[in-house]
């Protein structure tokens, strides 16, 4: 991902934030045949406070991505969407797609079956903790025999990333009142309606505002 300094993302809680909110994760590798991605959700380490991140495969992919030996791209993809020029104002303008995203590079983990079951189990409780009656991985009617060939046929593996690369385009470039406009544009009812890149951009500005930034 090419790096702009002006939306360059660098503190760690927020990128923290991203990827808790965003675990729906793409997992690309390059192997013999070419690139290779899959799709698998990702936790943030529950016993590091950094960007290490937890999860598994199911087989054969761990074959496929080479897990364990090859350097693998995870990427976070946060609230994105289209911003029209039409809520620019009346100035020269073209359409543009607001994002956040993290990139984060590193050759992953294996993890063993004890420390699988442990991510395997912290996913299912992640999830299932707002329904009404949550069925969690241990519960009937499941029984041990079951959950120990779930994970036998999944890889887990942890990632502590050597590279990172984050981005967050909300038109910070814009001064604040062009951003007010396109929060209300993507918070009000229309083709483009997106809650949840409104509150992504309500939040970035909050932000340059704490900081002394608003233009």
């Amino acid at each position: 991902m090419r790096q702009n300094p002006s939306f360059a993302m660098t503190d760690v809680a927020e990128l923290r934030r991203l990827v808790d909110l965003n675990p729906w994760a793409t997992i690309v590798s390059a192997g013999d045949e070419g690139l290779v991605a899959s799709h698998y959700v990702v936790l943030l380490d529950d016993d590091r406070d950094d960007l290490t991140i937890v999860g598994h495969v199911g087989k054969p992919d761990d074959l496929i991505h080479g897990l364990g030996t090859r350097e693998l791209l995870v990427v976070i993809q946060g609230p994105h969407g289209y911003v029209s020029p039409g809520w620019y104002g009346d100035t020269p303008s073209v359409p543009t797609w607001n994002f956040s995203s993290v990139h984060l590079t590193g050759v992953p983990e294996i993890l063993d079956a004890e420390q699988n079951l442990r991510v395997l189990d912290r996913l299912v409780a992640r999830f299932e903790a707002g329904m009404p009656a949550p069925r969690l991985l241990w519960e009937r009617p499941n029984d041990a025999a079951f959950v120990e060939r779930l994970e036998r046929g999944t890889v887990g593996f942890r990632l502590n990333p050597t590279r990172i690369v984050a981005k967050r385009k909300l038109s910070q470039n814009k001064p604040a009142e062009v951003v007010r406009a396109v929060i209300d544009g993507l918070a009000h009812e229309g083709p483009h309606q997106n809650p949840a890149l409104a509150a992504e951009m309500e939040r970035a500005l909050q932000a340059r505002a704490d900081a002394g930034g608003i233009a």
